[in-house]
């Protein structure tokens, strides 16, 4: 019999047992494994050791999830070029636009080839919820000296020791994941002994799963960790999985990864990783084939997803209303024509051709004033006639346009026509419509947004909702809040307080705003469904000016640069 031990407070999700006076056990049966004399390869064949691992559990039925957005099947949309996660990440922050609660981390943590990264696989699976970001330690060792590469390349590098890994990197990486911002991970090259020279960018970790051999080796990192496990593996069951590993994937020979194991791996499991068993919340025997302890620790992560559950709008209705419209917004001057552009837009009866006509028209207008807000520096020219002329000139790095889908997308080709060469990015936030909350589905946003003045554009804004999350997109890619600029044809009172309060520093720029929201969050007179108007389609029953999933828009969107 195998035992998985655990917290006391885990006792009551568990039927049966043996409870100890302070911990608490789960017998799982036993594996039968080959004997030792079995599998010591002979030859530098990967697949024949292969035979020699124990086959992984696969009877397990797939797991309902028990958070409030339960569904049957994955949701996915597939194209030609990636998956795209169509269940969203609700609000992971307040109505004052903070972060309430951290990202939750689990460490995993066991000896090399343990099997750790199939059972965090696994518990993302189980889990089944899109928002999940698996961190791997390998990814995190040091630059090699030159003088190290060559010992790399003789297999005579000790890369199972704790000074192999770059443990600042870690923390700060992890302090930024959990703290719900954006990062870049560094890409390790296993054949060189190397980083790449590009990096993948992480963001939107409800869940953090991270897993190295050394994941409970440095006690900073220790206390980033909410729940540690250790996945126990029987050394040559490792040894095996690690040849073949080596051999078929990085391209070592059966003799270099021997070596290397007696010299560096088996030595550093005794000294190093070993002793952090005492350390573990929970450990895991034998791995991936421990399917009773992965539904133990999946039981657990639900709970703890549904404590951090967040009800935004609610609290967005009811929250610092009627006050005087605060100082960062600004409201293009209600001209005549600019009056009588809304009374056409605004009418019902209006046909669709002039609908999109004077949108456009206005987009334009209020594109041209939110430019004005932008920080100008003197600067002097020489006019053709050799004379010096005092201008005036752009003194940001670039403009950046954010469009929010489906409707803010109708604003960019306003904003290309009057800023030469501006990048576009795209958020795509519904409104889920069983618990009213606004939802993240999909967010490509350009490099280094963060140096830039970025216009996030949405056509209209009923609670702030929506506008809110794509602020908070954009603070967590570490876009400064004095740099945002907030545009729409239209908003509601209860809109502009709600991100003017939660996100003082935004500049807020529309052509008009309306008094009221109704029960349904509608716009009060309003303009209607923007969306449903300027693209011809069909309105939802019921629905407030939020766009709905999918997007009836071409699907293709997400595809764009």
């Amino acid at each position: 019999m195998l035992c998985a031990w655990i917290p006391p407070e885990w006792s009551r999700q568990i039927a049966g047992g043996c409870p100890g006076p302070e911990e608490h056990c789960v017998s799982f049966p036993s594996h039968t494994f080959p004997a030792k004399s079995d599998y010591m390869p002979g030859t530098g064949n990967a697949e024949s050791l292969d035979r020699l691992l124990p086959a992984v559990g696969t009877g397990r039925s797939p797991r309902k999830r028990t958070t409030s957005q339960c569904k049957s099947e994955p949701p996915l949309l597939r194209t030609s070029k990636r998956t795209i996660y169509t269940a969203g990440r609700p609000p992971w922050y307040n109505e004052h636009g903070t972060q309430s609660k951290e990202a939750f981390a689990i460490g995993l943590g066991g000896g090399s080839a343990s099997g750790k990264t199939t059972v965090a696989r696994m518990i993302i699976e189980a889990l089944d919820v899109p928002w999940v970001v698996l961190l791997s330690m390998d990814s995190f060792y040091k630059v090699l000296t030159t003088q190290q590469q060559e010992q790399a390349a003789r297999n005579n590098f000790n890369f199972d020791h704790p000074d192999a890994f770059d443990f600042d990197l870690i923390v700060s990486t992890l302090k930024k994941l959990k703290q719900g911002k954006s990062v870049k991970v560094p890409v390790y090259d296993f054949t060189t002994h190397s980083r790449k020279k590009d990096w993948k960018t992480l963001y939107g970790a409800n869940v953090i799963i991270f897993e190295g051999i050394m994941a409970f080796a440095d006690k900073t990192l220790l206390e980033l960790l909410d729940m540690k496990i250790f996945v126990d593996t029987d050394s040559d069951i490792r040894l095996v999985r690690r040849l073949r590993r080596d051999i078929s994937e990085r391209g070592r020979d059966i003799e270099g990864v021997i070596k290397q194991y007696n010299k560096f791996v088996k030595p550093a499991f005794d000294q190093y990783i070993q002793p952090t068993m005492r350390v573990a919340d929970i450990v895991v025997p034998w791995g991936s084939g421990n399917t009773v302890a992965i539904d133990l620790i999946v039981q657990h992560m639900h709970s703890q997803l549904e404590e951090r559950e967040l009800s935004v709008r609610a609290a967005l209705a009811s929250a610092h209303q009627c006050h005087p419209l605060p100082q960062t917004l600004s409201v293009l001057e209600s001209t005549p024509q600019v009056r009588g552009m809304h009374t056409i837009i605004r009418d019902k009866e209006t046909s669709r051709d002039e609908f999109i006509f004077y949108s456009k028209r206005l987009m334009r207008l209020l594109i041209e004033h939110a430019l004005s807000f932008l920080p100008f520096q003197d600067c002097v020219v020489q006019t053709p006639q050799g004379q010096d002329y005092a201008g005036k000139c752009y003194a940001g790095k670039q403009i950046t346009g954010v469009s929010i889908l489906r409707a803010g997308e109708t604003m960019e080709p306003a904003l290309r026509a009057v800023c030469k060469d501006v990048r576009i990015g795209t958020i795509l936030i519904q409104t889920n419509q069983l618990t009213g909350e606004p939802e993240l589905h999909y967010l490509r946003l350009p490099k280094d947004i963060s140096d830039d003045h970025v216009i996030l554009m949405d056509c209209t804004v009923s609670t702030g909702a929506a506008a809110m999350m794509a602020v908070r997109v954009l603070l967590d890619h570490d876009v400064p809040e004095d740099k945002i600029f907030l545009l729409s044809l239209l908003m509601a009172e209860m809109g502009v307080h709600s991100v003017a309060y939660a996100f003082p520093q935004v500049r807020i720029l529309t052509t008009a705003v309306d008094k009221r929201v109704n029960d349904l969050f509608r716009i009060i007179p309003g303009i209607g469904n923007f969306g449903d108007r300027y693209f011809g389609t069909d309105a939802v029953p019921d629905g407030s000016d939020e766009e709905e999933w999918p997007p009836r828009a071409s699907l293709s969107e997400p595809e764009r640069a």
